[in-house]
């Protein structure tokens, strides 16, 4: 069963927007890199609800199982990643869980 793996970043105060867009690179390029990736998206936020948080960005990457996930999480190029990303984080929100369906809206 499918598992989705959603990361929320919330930058530091400060942040370059060049340091960001670089974050944005690296995380986007972890899916070409680490065959475990089955996809990921990501955006930034605009909802105009005001309840981010200070939440900026959120990706959203696919595995295939837990297996998939675990060969993830320590591999060389996430870890790189997450080196690149300390320095600009202020804090993050990982929830992972198991795709079990889809609604369309219609039903």
């Amino acid at each position: 069963m499918p598992i989705r793996h959603l990361v929320l970043l919330k930058f530091k105060a400060g942040t370059v927007p060049a340091e960001v867009q670089a974050i944005e690179a690296a995380f986007a390029a972890l899916a070409s890199k680490i065959s475990a990736v089955q996809s990921l998206e990501w955006g930034t936020n605009n909802s105009p609800e005001g309840l981010a948080k200070g939440f900026t960005h959120c990706f959203n990457l696919t595995f295939a199982d837990e297996a998939a996930r675990a060969t993830y999480l320590p591999h060389p190029d996430h870890l790189a990643f997450v080196e690149q990303l300390k320095p600009a984080l202020d804090d993050v929100l990982v929830v992972d869980y198991r795709f079990t369906s889809e609604c369309d809206g219609r039903s």
